[in-house]
C-alpha cells in the first residue's frame, strides 16, 4: 500500500463556483482520489475554502454582513454543494481557520530567520473617497498586456497575468468606482524568492514528469526573472503579522497588516490536515504547529532540502542560505527521489508520499514559484508537490465562464436542474428540494471529465451534455444493465445461473477486459483522464458486443444451460463496471452494485478478471425500479438554452 496526498486548489469562499471551477481543479481530484483509494492504498485527499484576501472583503462589504459571518455562511454552502456532487475530501477545511492562522505565521517567522524577508516602502493606489489604501482586487482596470478593460488588481482574468495595482491602465476603485486616485507611500513585508531562483530551477528541471503544460507554465517564469513578492497587504481580514515580526523589523505599523492571500492560501492545504487531526483529537508537538499525522503527510522522513542560516549568499546579500548550496541540496534531493518508485512510478514503495495538485493554469504561478520557495525558504522538511496536474478552460459555447461575470452554468444551479420536468413545472427545483434522479450529479460528473479541458480549452455545449450522457450512459451501460437482468429474470428467475458452459467465447471476452482494464488503470494512473473515460466505455461497449455474439435470447430455445452461462457471464460484468466506474459515477456505481449484492468495491487486479466473472453464481439479483439514466430529450435541452442564456447562434453544437 502506498500513500497519495491530493490536494485541488481551494475556491475562494465568495459566493457560488461554476462549472469550469469544478472540472479545473477539485473534480478530477476526487476522481483520483477515489481510484486510488479502490486500488488499496491510503489517500489523504483536502481542499477548503480561501477565505482571506480582497475579494472576500469586497463582497462582504457589498452585502453589508460581518466577514467572518459571510465566509461561514458561504463555507458551508460551497460544502454541501460539493458533498451533493461526490466529492469526496478527507477535509474541507477553512484558510481562516486559527490552524492556518498559526501556521502561515509559523512560516513568515522561518523565512525572516533566514533572512528572506524585508520591508520595503512602496507606492501603493490611495482613495481619498474611499480613504484607504487600495490594495488587490480593490482596483480595476485595463490591463497593460492584452487590453481587457475589467482587469483586477492581482491578476487579468483574461489573459491570466499577475499583477499589482499600480500596473493598471486607467485605474479606478472597486468599491466607489473613483478614479480620483493617488499613490502614496505604505511600508510593506517582501519574500526575496528570487534569492530562491536556482533552488526552483534546479527543481523544476527535474520534473520532466510533470505535465507538459505545468511545466512549460513555470519554465516560463523563471525564463522571464522571478521578482521579489511583497506578502503583506492593507486590509483587515487575513492572518495577521504577528507583532514578534514587527518588532524585529523595527517597523509597527506591520502588526496593523495582513499576509496577501497567495501567501497563506497554499499552506491552507497543510491547515486542512491539521484541523482534522485536532478534530480527532491530536495535538501539535514541538516548534512546529503541526499534530503527528500531518506531519507524517507533510514533512515525510525522506530527503528534503534544509538550510543552514550561517551560510552567506554568494550573491553578496545576507541571505542566509546560499544560492549554490540551496540547487547543489535540490538537486540531490531530485536525483534521490528520482530513484523512488513514487516519482515516475506512481505506485510507490510504500512508505514515502506521493504528493499531486490539482488546478487551473492560473494558479500554477503560485504553486511552482511562491508556494515551493516559501517551503524550501523555511530550511524544514516540507514535502513538495510530486506531479502538478493543471487545467485549461472549460468554455461556454466558446466563450469564458466567469464567476464574476455571472456567465455559464454554476454548480448550485446544475444540481437542481430537473431533467424529467415537463413545460407544466420548473426547470430548476427549489434550494434543498430532493432530486427525483439520485445520481444526476453523475450525469454531470462524467460529462465534464469526459470533456476535461487537459491540455487545451474545451467547450461546453448543451447540446454535447445530452448526446454524451444519452449514448455511453443511457444507451451503452444502462441499456446493457437493463437487457441482461430483464432476460435473465425471464428465463432464470432471480438467481444468478451457474456457468456449466464456460469456454472459447468467455475466454476471449477475459482477454479483452484485462487489455482494456490494464490501459484504463495506466492512463488513470497518469492521471489521463479522458483517455481512461474512453477505455471505461470500451470496456462497457465489451458487454454489449458479448450479448449482441452469443443472442442468448435465441440460445435458450435450444441449450439452456448455454444461455444460463452468456447471461451469468453478462450479470457478473455489471458489479465490474460499477467498479470501474466508480471514480467517474459514484452514486450510480452504488446503485448498480447493489443489483447484484456485489460487495466488493476494489479495483480488480491483473489475473483476476476470470474470477471476477465467476464469483457470483447462484446469487440472487434485483431489477432496478426505474430507468438508471433517463435520457435527457431535446425539449430539456432547449428549456436549459433559454434558461441559462446560450448564445443565440447555438443551434448547433460547435
Amino acid at each position: 500500500m502506498s500513500r497519495y496526498l491530493i490536494t485541488s486548489a481551494i475556491p475562494y469562499v465568495n459566493g457560488v463556483k461554476h462549472l469550469g471551477n469544478l472540472v479545473g481543479s477539485m473534480l478530477p481530484a476526487d476522481v483520483y482520489a477515489r481510484f486510488r483509494r479502490a486500488q488499496g492504498h491510503e489517500v489523504m485527499y483536502l481542499c477548503g475554502t480561501d477565505d482571506h484576501g480582497t475579494p472576500v472583503e469586497i463582497a462582504s462589504q457589498k452585502e453589508g454582513t460581518p466577514t467572518a459571518e459571510f465566509v461561514k455562511h458561504w463555507h458551508a454552502f460551497q460544502a454541501n454543494i460539493y458533498k451533493n456532487f461526490g466529492l469526496s475530501f478527507d477535509h474541507f477545511g477553512s484558510s481562516s481557520n486559527p490552524q492556518n492562522h498559526a501556521l502561515t505565521q509559523h512560516l513568515a517567522r522561518k523565512l525572516m530567520e533566514n533572512n528572506l524577508l524585508e520591508v520595503r516602502t512602496e507606492e501603493m493606489l490611495y482613495s481619498e473617497a474611499d480613504k484607504r489604501f487600495l490594495p488587490d482586487r480593490y482596483v480595476e482596470g485595463t490591463c497593460p498586456h492584452c487590453a481587457y478593460d475589467k482587469a483586477r488588481g492581482d491578476q487579468c482574468e483574461n489573459c491570466g497575468r499577475v499583477l499589482d495595482p499600480t500596473d493598471l491602465l486607467t485605474p479606478r476603485s472597486a468599491i466607489s468606482g473613483s478614479t480620483a486616485l493617488e499613490l502614496r507611500k505604505t511600508s510593506h513585508l517582501y519574500f526575496k524568492q528570487s534569492q530562491l531562483v536556482p533552488t526552483l530551477q534546479a527543481w523544476i528541471d527535474k520534473q520532466t514528469h510533470w505535465p507538459d503544460m505545468s511545466r512549460g507554465i513555470a519554465k516560463k517564469w523563471l525564463q522571464e526573472g522571478l521578482q521579489d513578492r511583497g506578502i503583506t497587504r492593507d486590509i483587515q481580514w487575513g492572518v495577521p503579522v504577528p507583532k514578534d515580526i514587527a518588532d524585529h523589523f523595527n517597523a509597527p505599523d506591520l502588526a496593523n497588516k495582513v499576509f496577501y492571500v497567495w501567501f497563506d492560501a497554499p499552506i491552507a492545504y497543510i491547515a486542512a490536515a491539521e484541523e482534522l487531526a485536532n478534530l480527532n483529537g491530536e495535538t501539535p508537538q514541538g516548534d512546529i504547529p503541526l499534530s503527528p499525522t500531518p506531519k507524517s503527510w507533510w514533512m515525510p522522513d525522506e530527503p528534503q532540502l534544509t538550510s543552514s542560516p550561517s551560510e552567506p549568499s554568494p550573491s553578496g546579500g545576507e541571505n542566509g542560505i546560499s544560492q549554490e548550496r540551496a540547487a547543489q541540496r535540490t538537486s540531490s534531493y531530485v536525483s534521490s527521489a528520482d530513484s523512488r518508485k513514487d516519482i515516475l512510478h506512481p505506485e510507490g514503495d510504500g512508505t514515502s508520499v506521493t504528493y499531486t495538485q490539482f488546478m487551473g493554469k492560473d494558479n500554477v504561478y503560485f504553486h511552482t514559484m511562491s508556494f515551493p520557495a516559501t517551503l524550501f525558504g523555511s530550511g524544514e522538511n516540507w514535502k513538495q508537490v510530486t506531479t502538478l496536474k493543471s487545467f485549461s478552460w472549460l468554455t461556454y459555447y466558446g466563450g469564458k465562464f466567469s464567476t464574476s461575470q455571472g456567465v455559464g452554468i454554476f454548480t448550485d444551479a446544475a444540481l437542481r436542474l430537473n431533467p424529467l420536468s415537463t413545460e407544466d413545472s420548473p426547470l430548476l427545483l427549489e434550494e434543498g428540494a430532493p432530486h427525483p434522479l439520485p445520481n444526476w450529479a453523475d450525469y454531470w460528473r462524467y460529462y465534464l471529465m469526459a470533456r476535461a479541458p487537459e491540455n487545451d480549452d474545451s467547450a461546453f455545449t448543451w447540446e454535447d451534455f445530452a448526446q454524451t450522457v444519452n449514448k455511453d450512459l443511457a444507451n451503452v451501460l444502462g441499456n446493457f444493465i437493463n437487457r441482461t437482468l430483464q432476460l435473465t429474470h425471464k428465463n432464470f428467475g432471480d438467481t444468478i445461473p451457474a456457468q456449466p458452459t464456460w469456454g472459447v467465447a468467455e475466454e476471449a471476452l477475459v482477454g479483452k477486459l484485462t487489455t482494456l482494464i490494464a490501459s484504463y488503470t495506466a492512463h488513470m494512473g497518469a492521471m489521463e483522464f479522458r483517455k481512461s473515460q474512453e477505455k471505461l466505455r470500451e470496456i462497457w461497449t465489451l458487454g454489449n458486443e458479448y450479448l449482441a455474439e452469443q443472442e442468448p435470447w435465441k440460445v435458450i430455445k435450444e441449450d439452456k444451460e448455454r444461455a444460463a452461462t452468456i447471461l451469468s457471464v453478462a450479470i457478473h460484468l455489471i458489479p465490474l463496471f460499477a467498479r470501474l466506474a466508480s471514480p467517474f459515477i459514484p452514486e450510480s456505481s452504488k446503485l448498480i452494485a447493489a443489483l447484484t449484492s456485489s460487495e466488493d468495491k476494489a479495483l480488480p487486479k491483473e489475473g483476476k478478471i476470470k474470477e471476477a466473472l465467476q464469483n457470483l453464481q447462484n446469487k440472487t439479483f434485483t431489477l432496478p425500479t426505474g430507468v438508471l439514466f433517463p435520457q435527457l430529450s431535446d425539449d430539456i435541452i432547449a428549456r436549459c438554452k433559454v434558461e441559462f442564456k446560450a448564445p443565440p447562434d447555438s443551434a448547433k453544437s460547435p
